[in-house]
This record gives C-alpha cells, sequence and structure tokens, in this order.
C-alpha cells in the first residue's frame, strides 16, 4: 500500500468515527429536547404550548440564519422555482407537521412515560412506517424492498414497545399515552424523506429545516387557538430560561445528521442517531426521574430490544437503483397535472 492510499484510508476511518460521534450527538440531543419539552408542557400545564415555544424559537432563530446566509435565500429562490416547474409538489413541502406532532407529543405524554418508553415508541413507529416509506420510493433515494431482515426487525420494535410500557398495564389510564409518540415515529420516517427532497430542490440544508419549523408553527398555532378555546390560556411561563431549548436543540439534531451522514452515510447515521437517542434517554431517566419513578428494568429492557431491532433491520440488500435513476413518478413531473 503506497503512503497516500494509506493517508487516504487513515483520513477515512478517523472521518466515520468523527460522523458516527456527531450522528449520536445528534440522538443525545433529541433526547434531552424530550426531556425540556415534557418539562416545560408539565409547567405550563400544556403539552400543546410548550411545543409553540419549542417550534417558534427555532423559527425565529432560522429566519435570522436565513437573513444572514446568502446561500440560504439562494436556496429560497431555487425551491421556488421548483415548485413553480412542478420538479416538488406543494404537499412534499409539509413534513413540518410531522414535527409539530411530534413536539406535541413530547410535552404531552413524556412526563408521564419517561424518556426512555417515550423514545422506545418512537423508534418503533419509525422503524415499521421505514419498511413502506423505503417500499414506496418516497424520498430522494432508491427504493428498499421489504427483506426478511427489515421485516423482523421491525416486528422486534413492536415486541419492545410492548415490554418498555409492560409495568403500565395494571394502569390502561397512562398506557394509552405510548400510541402518541408511536404515531409521531410513524410520521417521523415520511417527514425525513420529503425533508431530503426539499433539500435537493433548494441544494441547502437550511431551507428544509426552516421550512419545517415554519409549517410545524403554522399547525401548532391551530391546535393552539383550538386548546385555549376548550381549555383556556396555559399556566404563567416559567422563568428557568433552559426550558425554552427545545427549539434551538432541534435545529442541532437536524444540522448533525446532516453533517454526519457525509461522512458514514444513512445506513450508520441511523444506528449511531438511535444509538445516542436511547442512552440519552436511559441517562435522563437516571439522573432525573420522570413522574412514573424514572428508569426502570422495564424500560431498560426495552431499549435493549429497540436496538437490536434497529441492527436486525438494518441488515439488508441495498435498494436496486431506478432506471431513469430518480424516484417513482420522475417521469411525469414535468406535467402541470401533477
Amino acid at each position: 500500500m503506497s503512503t497516500t492510499s494509506a493517508i487516504k484510508e487513515r483520513t477515512s476511518r478517523y472521518g466515520k468515527v468523527v460522523g458516527a460521534l456527531v450522528a449520536a450527538g445528534g440522538g443525545l440531543g433529541l433526547a434531552l429536547q424530550g426531556r425540556l419539552n415534557g418539562q416545560l408542557g408539565a409547567r405550563l400545564h400544556d403539552g400543546i404550548g410548550a411545543a409553540v415555544f419549542s417550534f417558534g424559537t427555532g423559527l425565529v432563530l432560522l429566519v435570522v440564519m436565513v437573513a444572514a446566509m446568502p446561500r440560504a435565500r439562494a436556496g429560497i429562490g431555487r425551491l421556488r422555482t421548483a415548485l413553480k416547474g412542478h420538479e416538488l409538489r406543494w404537499w412534499e413541502c409539509l413534513g413540518g407537521m410531522c414535527g409539530a406532532f411530534f413536539v406535541t407529543a413530547q410535552g404531552i405524554t413524556i412526563t408521564a412515560l419517561g424518556v426512555a418508553v417515550f423514545t422506545v415508541a418512537v423508534v418503533a413507529g419509525q422503524t415499521a412506517s421505514g419498511l413502506l416509506v423505503d417500499r414506496a420510493g418516497i424520498g430522494p433515494g432508491e427504493p428498499r424492498p421489504i427483506t426478511p431482515p427489515r421485516a423482523l426487525g421491525a416486528a422486534i420494535a413492536v415486541v419492545a414497545v410492548l415490554v418498555s410500557v409492560s409495568g403500565e398495564f395494571a394502569h390502561p389510564s397512562a398506557l394509552w399515552l405510548a400510541v402518541l409518540p408511536a404515531l409521531a415515529g410513524i410520521g417521523m420516517s415520511w417527514q425525513q424523506a420529503v425533508n431530503g427532497l426539499v433539500r435537493d430542490a433548494s441544494a441547502n440544508v437550511i431551507v428544509p429545516t426552516a421550512i419545517n419549523f415554519g409549517i410545524g408553527t403554522v399547525g401548532l398555532l391551530a391546535a393552539f387557538a383550538v386548546d385555549v378555546a376548550v381549555r383556556g390560556l396555559p399556566a404563567t411561563p416559567p422563568a428557568d430560561w433552559w426550558l425554552y431549548l427545545g427549539g434551538p436543540l432541534g435545529i442541532l439534531a437536524i444540522l448533525s445528521m446532516v453533517v454526519a451522514v457525509r461522512l458514514v452515510g444513512v445506513l450508520l447515521l441511523g444506528l449511531c442517531s438511535v444509538a445516542g437517542q436511547l442512552i440519552g434517554a436511559l441517562v435522563l431517566d437516571l439522573v432525573t426521574p420522570a413522574a412514573d419513578g424514572g428508569l426502570t428494568l422495564t424500560s431498560v429492557l426495552g431499549v435493549a430490544i429497540t436496538l437490536v431491532a434497529v441492527v436486525v433491520a438494518a441488515l439488508s440488500t441495498p435498494g436496486r437503483p431506478r432506471p431513469d435513476g430518480g424516484r417513482p413518478g420522475s417521469a411525469e413531473r414535468d406535467h402541470p397535472a401533477r
């Protein structure tokens, strides 16, 4: 092996290590975001109100970033052109609605369920829906068939949810809460797919992030208006400034994944991000227990089984490239009827 080849191999190896750590760090950020949004929701006595604060602070920061970055402003122009030319459909810009539902689920359920159970339920929903999203070829990548390892991984993830919430079977009123993060996880797969399309159309990572927060904030404000009409205003916002860091943490998590994917690829990125979320969830439940008593044996088992599910689901052959190099329906994108 030549000296140049050895240097390239060493650089690539270091890059993968850095990428894996960055992805895991993004996952840790998501776990911390969940705890903060949950605590803010508990203090406000309003999970939707907490989600509005989280998305609102993130949106303000992103608006400032777009205004200050010429490349981001140019990306907005490219996105507008793609929409006018029907290269991108308008509903493919609505991924932020899924993000809004995710943070709402955080604010409503995480204090009662604990970060670990919440994360396990999200991962289970995301893994199961990922099978269908990959099979349909939604997003910029090629479709991936539903192989036995991927189907088995989704099934194991469902078992993980049942194990993690088994301690709540004696309390049906608490058990139903796990449905919300599972539904949020289902939406995340579609959100990630369409975010990739928006990123491709804009050629900028800030643009899809800003659109996500913008669309999500609009949806949350509508839900918040109904919430206020039914239940009244939330409690006085707490003075603890750190409870409002959910939005910035969400931005950092997304950006960390964008950086890591260039170094380690999509598969390792997903595994490291999920690992970071689960490890962070366990640490948070251990250090700052939730209302249900925090870390339990069933939550630890649920996290362990979920990690197995993610690994098993990843043991699959890559999808076959399409003849046109695009995704289903790409040939029809030039037709205004779309």
